[in-house]
């Protein structure tokens, strides 16, 4: 077992997959200390981590912490209801609720408004250069999850800035976070009023009037569930969009080959999942009892986290892992596993599809307009995100 205080430093965030290779090398499972001061136990290795995903022993209720001190978080009460801090049964009935609005027919009928919105996005590109996070990755996902939620115009600018700072890894970051968790907190509930007193066709106002056996849901799961739909569906599918483009940028001769249809968008779109994934670290979790993970002894009530970045480069379950390949077989867990595995991935995979192939087919010389060590990532270890791409177009 190793033990120790760095996982989570400068090194990490600048070179993520040498350092996830190290540690998977040195055990399956380590502790560590998270920049806030916390113990926490981090698995690295992707059968572990496949289970642990799944492992009823391993909470997300904050109601079975128990660290070093009073487990802090930057999240009013009023957003902490929501699926990503519930187990069964809670889970089980808000997740039933919800999944009405997530359907396959519902996702697949959006496909047109996501191609109009793609071609409204490449169509204000002029010029020989562009930096597709700001021309297409942020603006299309962000675009469509406030049409979905019907989210006024107005205020997409005040969200993507609150996102931004919940991720920030700046000094004073945390207090930050409090004040745009509060801004976010009074928004919300301001447009549920609006949708409470004057229901329309978008998906927050079927989450008002959610109905299923007399059940509904609560205020507080209501404003809950309205951020984490803005904040999951959009700064993951930013990431995923962005992480697909460079994927195929960095491999000419496979870019040459999705041109010409030898290759499938969907499958290059699951092998950036595992790749280069955008959410770096699953949701963390808290043992209900003692658990015993791969090399490790885990006390109840210990902060578990699952690095999918690491996992999905497991040398044990993945050949040649460094690798860029569509072809392999996707069991990644870029999405999770088990009872949590996310309600919005079909829409996410839709929307990275639609946009990569829109662009190809747009920008048929497209090539990076930078080295790739000269890329900015964000400087965070929770995610893997490019601040900005640029392309020559």
């Amino acid at each position: 077992m190793s033990n120790t205080t760095s996982l989570f430093d400068d090194a990490l965030v600048a070179d993520p997959d040498s350092a996830y290779a190290w540690l998977r090398r040195t055990a399956a499972v380590h502790r560590t200390t998270t920049p806030d001061g916390e113990p926490v136990w981090v698995i690295t290795r992707y059968a572990e981590a496949r289970a642990a995903l799944a492992d009823s022993r391993l909470s997300l209720s904050k109601k079975n912490a128990k660290t070093s001190s009073e487990y802090r978080s930057s999240m009013p009460p009023e957003l902490d209801a929501h699926l990503l801090n519930m187990d069964p049964p809670d889970h089980t009935r808000l997740r039933r609720l919800v999944a009405k609005e997530f359907t396959a027919r519902r996702i697949d009928g959006l496909r047109v408004r996501i191609q109009n919105l793609t071609d409204e996005l490449l169509g204000t590109l002029a010029g020989s250069q562009a930096d597709l996070m700001q021309a297409l990755a942020v603006p299309l996902p962000i675009g469509l999850i406030c049409e979905l939620l019907g989210i006024p115009e107005e205020a997409r600018c005040d969200f993507q800035a609150w996102t931004d700072t919940l991720f920030s890894p700046a000094p004073g970051a945390a207090a930050e976070s409090r004040v745009a968790m509060k801004r976010m907190h009074q928004f919300l509930r301001g447009v549920i009023d609006d949708k409470r007193n004057s229901p329309g066709e978008d998906l927050l106002s079927g989450l008002v009037h959610a109905r299923d056996d007399r059940d509904a849901l609560t205020e507080p799961e209501l404003l809950s569930l309205a951020f984490l739909t803005l904040f999951a569906g959009y700064d993951n599918t930013v990431h995923l969009i962005g992480n697909t483009a460079l994927s195929l940028l960095l491999h000419p001769q496979l870019l040459t080959a999705v041109r010409d249809g030898t290759i499938p968008i969907r499958s290059v779109v699951e092998e950036t999942l595992r790749w280069n994934p955008p959410f770096a670290l699953g949701v963390r979790r808290f043992a209900v009892e003692d658990v015993r993970i791969g090399n490790a002894f885990i006390p109840a009530g210990s902060r578990v986290w699952v690095s999918i970045a690491s996992a999905n480069r497991d040398e044990r379950a993945f050949p040649s892992p460094e690798a860029f390949d569509p072809g392999r077989m996707p069991n990644h867990l870029a999405f999770g596993h088990g009872v949590h595995y996310c309600l919005g991935a079909p829409l996410a995979r839709l929307q990275a599809e639609i946009a990569i192939r829109s662009l190809l087919e747009r920008f048929p010389t497209l090539e990076l307009a930078v080295s790739a060590d000269e890329l900015e990532w964000w400087p965070t270890f929770y995610k893997r995100g490019l601040r900005s791409l640029p392309v020559l177009i």
